[in-house]
């Protein structure tokens, strides 16, 4: 028995492509320019706002929660976002992604009730993985929160937090059995940000950014009904964050990318250089092009492969992976690359749009960014050996 076609997905896309043509701020870029942090959250709230009233804030959420669009429309959704050069969601990211994914495949009925709803409302969250000695190799992570009564006491330190500043809530990890091996004695906590104790300090980046913090705790209390999952099973419950982080969020990256990205790196050829010469008129130039354009196409559609396994319940232990890594290290060439095309020039623009994405047309500032997805939810060569290990079945070192 043959499975039905799918249904056509140009009416869907006819919507998006009007709402954007409506809706998307014009001159975003410039205003989000080298704006104070009042106006940075005032607008990315906004514009959640304006996404979410649409239906398009959340749309691989289940239906019940605000969501409920298919892959074939999220991935209609997210080229029609890209083409109109929409803002990104920058502040909700980690709670329309990774907070709302472990709710959802490990929360309560009350967790989810509370939390999804307020994440609607714009609740912004950080996530607390990494620590000093605890980044790669997450499962090192030292905070310690040991069980008095209704509530566990927190103390340690985060570090590479982003977006901490913002934060009302955080995605807590910490050691609740020193006793155990590593993996087997962490934690999974909902963390107020205004607790008590809770301490965020900003890391001042040579950009003059400051998109991560340190996160320090100093006996801080956590309701014991704030735990995600069993106690000491923490490790398990945040594959499902990881795996948001590595998996289906590619899938909006992979088509701003291939838009917002390559369109900017073709007008920085384009462009004439110190001596009046245009880039692409350089046949070594045109290659590296070339080069490009097939490998986003080759990334847009992993993406969409993935997706649409996801649906199904088809994906394999390392498939995510692949597609991190593979995003991760394109966009660190493309990047490289204009920064390279840019010269000595490129390197005076030292400010970007707040609500942009790592392809702003700032190449040194996207150069020096794309890092943050090279390092960060396991860096290439963590993502190496998870291919090897669980997908080529190769044997541990």
């Amino acid at each position: 028995m043959t499975s039905p076609p799918p249904p056509d997905p140009e009416p869907f896309r006819a919507e998006v492509r009007e709402w954007c043509r409506t809706h998307v701020p014009t001159g975003w870029r410039d205003a989000q320019t080298g704006v104070s942090d009042e106006e940075f959250v005032s607008f990315q709230k906004q514009w959640f706002g304006e996404l979410r009233e649409a239906g398009y804030a959340v749309p691989h959420w289940p239906l019940a929660w605000g969501g409920g669009l298919s892959v074939g429309e999220q991935i209609v959704l997210y080229q029609e976002l890209a083409a109109h050069d929409a803002p990104r969601l920058v502040l909700a990211f980690v709670a329309i992604h990774h907070a709302a994914s472990t709710l959802l495949a490990a929360g309560t009925d009350e967790q989810r009730a509370r939390h999804l709803p307020a994440i609607l409302d714009g609740e912004i969250w950080v996530q607390g993985f990494s620590e000093p000695d605890a980044g790669s190799d997450l499962a090192s992570l030292r905070t310690a929160a040991r069980r008095e009564g209704d509530a566990y006491v927190v103390n340690g330190q985060k570090l590479w937090a982003s977006g901490a500043k913002y934060a009302g809530w955080c995605l807590l990890l910490a050691r609740t059995d020193p006793g155990a091996p590593k993996r087997h004695g962490i934690s999974y906590f909902l963390l107020d940000m205004r607790s008590q104790g809770v301490e965020v300090r900003p890391i001042r980046q040579a950009t003059g950014e400051s998109h991560f913090s340190e996160i320090f705790l100093n006996d801080v209390e956590i309701p014991a009904t704030h735990l995600i999952g069993p106690e000491n099973g923490g490790w398990q419950v945040a594959q499902a964050t990881l795996s948001a982080e590595r998996g289906m969020t590619m899938l909006e990256l992979a088509e701003r990318l291939g838009h917002a990205g390559f369109t900017w790196l073709l007008d920085a050829c384009r462009r004439p250089n110190a001596e009046g010469l245009r880039p692409i008129d350089d046949s070594l130039v045109l290659d590296r092009l070339a080069g490009f354009e097939t490998e986003i196409a080759g990334l847009r559609a992993m993406c969409r492969s993935l997706a649409v396994r996801h649906e199904t319940g088809h994906v394999g232990p390392a498939d995510a992976s692949v597609v991190k890594l593979y995003y991760s290290e394109l966009l660190q060439r493309m990047t490289n690359f204009g920064a390279d095309v840019a010269g000595l020039a490129g390197s005076t623009r030292i400010i970007k749009p707040m609500s942009s994405g790592w392809e702003s047309g700032a190449w040194v500032l996207d150069f020096i960014g794309s890092w943050e997805w090279t390092i960060p939810g396991g860096t290439s060569e963590i993502q190496r050996t998870i291919i090897a290990e669980r997908a080529l079945q190769m044997p541990r070192a």
